[in-house]
Formats: C-alpha cells, structure tokens, sequence
C-alpha cells in the first residue's frame, strides 16, 4: 500500500531486457533508506519487489505482464523515476490509498498554464475511464492527483509548482505516456453493484416467467 506522495525522484542506473524477466536498477537516497530484500517500492507507481541491495542501488524485476501495462519498458538508464516506499506504521497518511497495481497507461493530450499551475489533459482508455470523476482520485506514475474535469476521451489535472518541481510528470509534453491508477474504490462499487443488478434482473425475468405462463 502506498499513499502517491512522491518521496523523491531518482534515476534508472540500468536496465537488461531478458526473454521471461527485464531487470530494473533504480538509484536514490531518500527512498532507499533501510530497504530490505523482498520490500515493495513504487517505481513511477509501479509496486515492485527489491530483490538486491547494493548501497543505493536496488534491483526490481519485471514480468511482460507489468511491461504491457506500464511505461517501465520505455525506460532507458539515466531517465528519472518517482520513488515511494511502501506506507509503514507511524508515516503521516497523505494522498490516498494506492496499490501500485497500475491499470493502463494515459497520453498526454494538452498542457496549459493556469496562474503559476499547469493544467494537464490526458486520454485515458474507456474501460478505465468510466472510474474516473470529477473530484475524484487517480495517481499519474506514482502521484497522487485530484481529478479537475473530464470529458469523453480522457480527464484534466492541475498540478501546482510543488508537485511540478518534485515529480517526473511534472513538465510533461504532449504524447508523454504516463501509468495510471485509478482509485479501487470505484472498482468495488461497481462489482457491488453488478452482483446486485444480475440478482435484481433474475428475480424480475422470473416473475415475468410466471406471469406469463
């Protein structure tokens, strides 16, 4: 579990593509304190499992799976990654609660200057859009973000200069993609709610059954 507040922007030292596995290094401070073998840390909020220490380097591997859904198979040593550990006991509760299981990716639309923020619109697939609202949570590689708008394609963030100044997404470009997570809760509801519907379509096809007989 994680809270999309961005510890600290680190950087990839290296990556190796291999046929079942690529093999992530990522190099930072903050994030890096006191982490230990088998320790999740959001990597651009991809939640991956520390499997070697060495100093402040740490090797994460990555499936296809992960790779299809994410943006971690464009990086590239030297490109900058945001970093969170895992939410421990005792650590202020920012954000909103996270999972690090991304669930697609999002494009950059467009991008204006609104005061001293930018406003950022992303396209979003339609199977994940429809957890989207307005007000709403999603996190953009790792970020926790307050959904401004939407519209039928995607949804706009503003992002204030404290959040531009200490995540990767801070200064993006059009067709920047960037992995979205958008809130669970949303997902539960609905689930909820399907169980219900079926139930709910089943008893009335039944009494319509019987009234016809």
């Amino acid at each position: 579990m994680f809270t999309g507040i961005v510890e600290e922007v680190g950087r990839i030292a290296s990556v190796a593509h291999g046929d079942a596995l690529t093999t992530l290094v990522t190099e930072g401070r903050l994030a890096h304190e006191g982490a230990q073998l088998g320790d999740s840390i959001a990597v651009n909020g991809v939640c991956l499992t520390v499997v070697a220490i060495d100093g402040p380097r740490l090797t994460f591997e990555a499936v296809p799976e992960t790779l299809r859904r994410t943006n971690l198979g464009r990086l590239t040593a030297g490109a900058a990654v945001n970093l969170e550990r895992a939410l421990a006991a005792g650590r202020p509760m920012g954000g909103h609660y996270v999972q690090g299981h991304v669930d697609g990716r999002a494009a950059v639309r467009s991008r204006r200057d609104d005061g001293d923020a930018l406003e950022v619109w992303l396209d979003a697939p339609p199977d994940l859009l429809r957890y989207v609202v307005p007000k709403g949570f999603v996190t953009v590689d790792g970020a926790s973000l307050t959904v401004v708008e939407t519209d039928a394609q995607g949804f706009s963030v503003t992002l204030v200069p404290h959040t531009r100044a200490n995540v990767v997404f801070g200064d993006p470009a059009p067709g920047y993609v960037a992995n979205l997570e958008v809130d669970v809760t949303a997902k539960y509801v609905e689930r909820a709610l399907e169980a219900r519907l079926a139930s709910f379509e089943a008893r009335l096809a039944a009494l319509e059954a019987a009234r016809d007989a």
